[in-house]
């Protein structure tokens, strides 16, 4: 069980963290956002985000920014910028100024276990979210809540099986895939499930797969490359909604018509997804639920409380296919 320390007061802590936090950081504003620090008498919250590289991960982190504002709770935000150890650094100043309970989206699944083990010794709960982590110790983190990176992947593989089931013109599918950051558990989860679907069908296969880093220029880049590689692409199947957008570019530069040429299956649903699948190019867009803010924050008050949480968590996500009533979508707000 996690307990929380009591042996500095709560506006001292604030105080202690705020001048600190400056000489351990480097007062980098551009980097880290501890301006905002109130002294009241809610719980502290460190708040470790990966980065700001998409419309999805910003409106990410305004959920959580949002949801403790409206509850109360003091939010001391950092931002990864991409980096592994830079969260690391930042989960360790968490750590030295004692903060309730410690939430961060982990860069890649693996290397945690040192750090959270200094957060265990000093009594500090720790909430993963969004991105799962690998651990020896399951203990050194009290839960998970995030979406399902698994079934992502299983409803894009089944997307691709109910499109092409009719078509018996062709002996294979030819099938490109986007792949997110190398380690992170959405990929991984999201190729998992894609492949675990198809396993029983060899007529489909994955004729290139590469990591786009989750971001929209690579999406482009990689593009331009498989698009000279090879002329008879049936699918592309892409992790999240930027490195589509980019690839849709590259599609377009060459004449191909994205949707019609090429089926294009895309996780997220940003409002750009939505609008390129009611412009006929996109196929499929899977939801990867960004707004998770007030889950977070009630669970964070629950350890801060001396409570137990669910060890595993998914938030609500839907499918939105080609041949939906697509102006009953509401407006994404990212």
């Amino acid at each position: 069980m996690f307990l929380t320390k009591k042996k500095i007061s709560k506006q001292f802590r604030i105080i202690i963290f705020f001048i600190c936090i400056c000489c351990f950081l480097g007062c980098n504003a551009s980097k880290k956002d501890t301006s905002k620090i109130e002294k009241d008498n809610g719980i502290i919250v460190g708040f470790s985000q990966i980065g700001a590289e998409s419309a999805w991960r910003t409106c990410n982190t305004r959920s959580v920014q949002e949801a403790a504002a409206a509850r109360g709770v003091q939010l001391v935000y950092d931002n990864a910028e991409q980096k592994q150890e830079n969260q690391i650094k930042a989960l360790r100043s968490f750590i030295a100024y004692q903060v309730d309970v410690i939430v961060f989206v982990p860069i890649v699944t693996d290397g945690w276990d040192n750090v959270l083990q200094e957060a265990r010794d000093a009594g500090i709960p720790v909430l993963v979210t969004d991105r799962k982590i690998d651990v020896e110790n399951q203990s050194l983190y009290a839960g998970f809540i995030g979406t399902d990176s698994l079934k992502e992947g299983r409803n894009a593989g089944q997307f691709v099986l109910d499109t092409f089931e009719s078509k018996r013109d062709k002996d294979h599918i030819n099938i490109v895939e986007l792949f997110g950051t190398e380690g992170s558990s959405v990929a991984l989860g999201r190729a998992e499930g894609f492949r675990e679907v198809l396993k029983d069908h060899p007529e489909y296969r994955i004729i290139y797969s590469k990591s786009g880093d989750f971001l929209r220029s690579r999406g482009y880049e990689l593009a331009i490359e498989f698009l000279e590689m090879y002329d008879d692409i049936d699918v592309i199947y892409s992790h999240n909604d930027g490195m589509t957008l980019g690839a849709i570019e590259a599609m377009e530069e060459k004449g191909l018509r994205p949707g019609k040429d090429i089926v294009i299956i895309t996780i997220d649903a940003q409002q750009a997804a939505i609008d390129a699948l009611r412009g006929g190019k996109v196929n499929c867009v899977i939801e990867c639920n960004p707004k998770t803010g007030p889950e977070i924050i009630e669970l964070a008050e629950k350890l801060a409380a001396g409570e137990s949480i669910p060890r595993l968590q998914y938030v609500h996500e839907e499918v939105f296919y080609e041949t939906d009533d697509l102006s009953l979508i509401e407006p994404r707000g990212y």
